[in-house]
């Protein structure tokens, strides 16, 4: 039997899972939700595409969402984010996940392909940086005869996504206009997606709603400010093993981020 997924090593799992637990314990919304909502499977029907880091919190969502009745494939949106055994555990437990830390580029867009197969076609994304909608949409829109917009590339990222969608119409013809015309919705987590589908919605090119994560009250004052408070000076620490102590910092920045930093 073929194993849909792609993790740097399975064996990692029993790591993943414990670190799972505790975070749990740190995530007590997404486990009330498990707790109110898990006999009356809510999501059943719902074929979810994840485009988000692939770390241990993300598993906890992914595991709510299986538990809600959800159909869940995953692929990181970053290529450096990814905690392997995350994604391990993950992958043990039966869902479908690409994610590897460190991956290429062309690796990156196809596990996000990768992502798209479900048996029925995906009909929801969840996405983080927009990636996941830029490659239906604009695979939608070169099958509709803008060729030219993948004729070009301008960046190695480019060349990349531009050469995922070239071979995904080869093997499947339509198949980029099915899952587009097949998406009931998408959830943007960042500033970044966000922009970009306001800037698709201007232009009057996006075919479905759109849910604004990111200027969620729960996302840009707490995430944004107070997980930014903590992150910033773990991420410090880790890369150059520096004390902070006695230090001076300049924050670049007056949004909630930069407000929490």
């Amino acid at each position: 039997m073929t194993k849909d997924y792609i993790v740097k090593d399975i064996a990692l799992a029993a790591y993943g899972r414990k670190e799972l637990d505790i975070a749990e314990t740190e995530m007590p919304g997404l486990m009330a939700l498990r707790t109110e909502f898990g006999d009356s499977k809510p999501l059943k029907g719902a074929r979810i595409v994840g485009s988000l880091h692939m770390t241990i919190q993300t598993a906890v969502l992914i595991e709510t969402l299986v538990a809600l009745g959800a159909d869940v494939r995953w692929a990181s949106c970053n290529i450096f984010s990814t905690q392997d055994h995350a994604a391990a555990a993950i992958a043990e437990g039966g869902t479908p996940v690409f994610a590897i830390k460190g991956q290429t580029l062309v690796e990156h867009w196809d596990y996000l392909d990768r992502s798209f197969q479900f048996p029925e076609g995906a009909n929801m994304i969840l996405d983080d940086g927009g990636d996941a909608t830029l490659y239906v949409l604009l695979g939608a829109r070169v099958e509709a005869g803008d060729t030219g917009l993948i004729e070009v590339p301008t960046s190695e990222e480019e060349e990349a996504i531009f050469a995922q969608i070239k071979k995904r119409m080869a093997e499947s013809p339509g198949w980029f206009t099915k899952t587009r015309d097949a998406i009931k919705g998408v959830s943007e987590e960042t500033t970044t997606g966000v922009h970009r589908l306001y800037d698709l919605h201007k232009k009057g090119q996006l075919p479905f709603p759109a849910i604004n994560v990111n200027d969620s009250v729960t996302k840009s004052k707490f995430d944004n400010k107070y997980g930014c408070k903590e992150s910033l000076v773990d991420g410090i620490r880790r890369a150059t093993d520096t004390m902070m102590a006695g230090k001076v910092a300049v924050v670049c920045g007056y949004g909630d981020v930069g407000k929490g930093s």
